[in-house]
């Protein structure tokens, strides 16, 4: 109970930082790209690299936080179902460079971030 309680709880603020990434940059940048969904895809990526390298050493035994962190927040502050409605609207739309740069830096930024964050560890 207490896994599945701390999952709740991390999407949830996982999810109130993803809309408070995107409002934001809505109220700052005036652009096509869909930046929110960007900032927060790629911030998670790095929040759940560096969360697998801290609880593969002495925080190991912690599920509870793990969970919280790992599947809760990291799963509520990125998105994918986001990113692929907006890429299919650009596309709808006829912005073809904004949805193949946004394809590829999504995809390329965000593995590789966690590729080399990991990577540093080993």
């Amino acid at each position: 109970m207490m896994n599945m309680l701390a999952v709740f709880i991390g999407g949830g603020l996982g999810c109130l930082f993803r809309y408070g990434i995107s409002k934001l940059a809505l109220k700052t940048i005036n652009t096509n790209f869909p930046l929110g969904t960007f900032i927060s895809n790629i911030l998670s990526c790095i929040v759940l690299a560096i969360a697998v390298i801290y609880f593969s050493g002495k925080f190991s035994g912690n599920m509870a936080l793990k969970l919280f962190v790992i599947t809760g927040f990291c799963g509520g502050f990125s998105t994918f179902s986001t990113f692929s409605l907006e890429t299919v609207e650009l596309l709808k739309m006829g912005n073809y460079t904004i949805a193949l740069l946004n394809i590829c830096l999504s995809v390329v930024v965000g593995v590789s971030l966690i590729f080399f964050i990991l990577k540093s560890q080993s």
